[in-house]
C-alpha cells in the first residue's frame, strides 16, 4: 500500500504504474532474464524503453512530478505494461488532472424503497444492492440466508477480509478477496474523495495484512459474470453465477443477482436454503361453529 493515508492523498498514477511494473517479468515483454534482481518486476529504464520515453520522464511519472502526460504517452505506457482494457480505463481516470474538491461530509448511502421492493420480488434467487464502497445497502430474504454465519452483513469487503467465517464460506477465498479489493480500487479511480471509501480503506489497512498486500498491487476489476464457489453451513457446497446491473438512478450502486444452473445440485441446495429460510405464513384460526 502507498504510505499516504487514503486514496484521495495518493499519487494515484504513480502508484498504479509502479505496482503494475513490479508484476511484469523481463521474459513477459521479450527481455532476457538477467540473473537475480534487487526488486521484483521490470526496471524503470526497461519500461521507458518499451514506451519510447526517457527514463527521467518515466521516473517523474512514477514520482508524481509529471502530472500532465499526453494521450500518446499514456497509450505507450499502457502497452509497455501489458494492461488489459479495464486497467487501461483506470490508467486514464487516475491520469486525468482534476481539481481537488473540498472534502465532502459523510453521507450515508441508501438503496431506494423501489429497489428494496424489487429485491423482494425475486424470492427464488439471492439478490442484494452494493454501494460504491461495497456496502450491502439492501438484500432480499434469500441473500440474507446465503450469508448466514457472518457476524455482520454490512460490507462485502469487511465480511471477506475481517470475518473468520469468510474462509469457510468462500471455497476459493484468495480469489474472492482479490476480486473485492480490485473492485474497490476501481471505485477509487472514479471517486477518490468518497468519504465512505476512504473510511473502509483506512479500517482495512489497519486491521488486515491481506488487504494491505492486495491494495498495494493496484489490481483493477469490475464485477464480472464468473462463478462463485460457496460452502454454506446448512446446505453445503454451491456454485452460483452472478450478474451485476448498474442502477441508473444511483450510478454508484449495483444490483447483484446470484443464479444456480437449472437442475444442478447447486439449484437443489439453493431451493433447500429457500425452504429453510422461508417465514411461515400465519395460520388463520378456524371459525367457531355457530350455535
Amino acid at each position: 500500500m502507498d504510505t499516504d493515508k487514503h486514496p484521495a492523498a495518493e499519487n494515484a498514477l504513480g502508484g498504479f504504474i509502479r505496482a503494475r511494473r513490479a508484476q511484469l517479468r523481463p521474459e513477459d515483454v521479450g527481455f532476457p532474464a538477467s540473473g537475480r534482481r534487487r526488486v521484483p518486476g521490470l526496471r524503470r529504464e526497461e519500461v521507458a524503453t518499451l514506451a519510447g520515453v526517457s527514463t527521467d520522464y518515466y521516473k517523474r511519472l512514477e514520482q508524481g512530478r509529471e502530472r500532465h502526460p499526453s494521450q500518446q504517452v499514456l497509450e505507450a505506457v499502457a502497452k509497455a505494461l501489458r494492461l488489459d482494457d479495464e486497467a487501461v480505463a483506470h490508467l486514464y481516470r487516475v491520469a486525468t488532472p482534476t481539481t481537488r474538491r473540498t472534502r465532502r461530509a459523510h453521507r450515508v448511502e441508501r438503496a431506494s424503497p423501489h429497489l428494496r421492493r424489487l429485491l423482494d420480488t425475486w424470492s427464488h434467487t439471492p439478490a442484494f444492492v452494493l454501494g460504491n464502497a461495497l456496502d450491502i445497502l439492501a438484500r432480499n430474504e434469500l441473500a440474507a440466508a446465503l450469508f448466514t454465519g457472518f457476524t455482520c452483513c454490512d460490507n462485502l469487503l469487511r465480511m471477506t477480509l475481517l470475518d473468520p467465517a469468510a474462509h469457510h464460506f468462500y471455497r476459493d477465498w484468495d480469489r474472492a478477496a482479490e476480486s473485492c479489493v480490485a473492485a474497490l480500487r476501481r471505485a477509487a479511480g472514479f471517486d477518490p474523495d468518497d468519504p465512505r471509501l476512504i473510511e473502509i480503506v483506512g479500517e482495512l489497512s489497519m486491521k488486515s495484512a491481506e488487504f494491505r498486500a492486495l491494495w498495494a498491487r493496484h489490481d483493477v476489476r469490475g464485477t464480472t459474470r464468473e462463478a462463485k464457489l460457496f460452502h454454506h453451513v446448512e446446505v453445503g457446497d454451491m456454485e452460483l453465477h452472478y450478474e451485476a446491473f448498474t442502477v441508473n438512478s444511483a450510478p454508484s450502486q449495483q444490483i447483484i443477482i446470484y443464479q444456480a444452473e437449472p437442475g444442478s445440485p447447486s439449484a437443489d441446495a439453493l431451493a433447500l436454503l429457500g425452504s429453510l429460510s422461508a417465514v411461515p405464513t400465519p395460520q388463520r384460526a378456524p371459525s367457531a361453529d355457530p350455535d
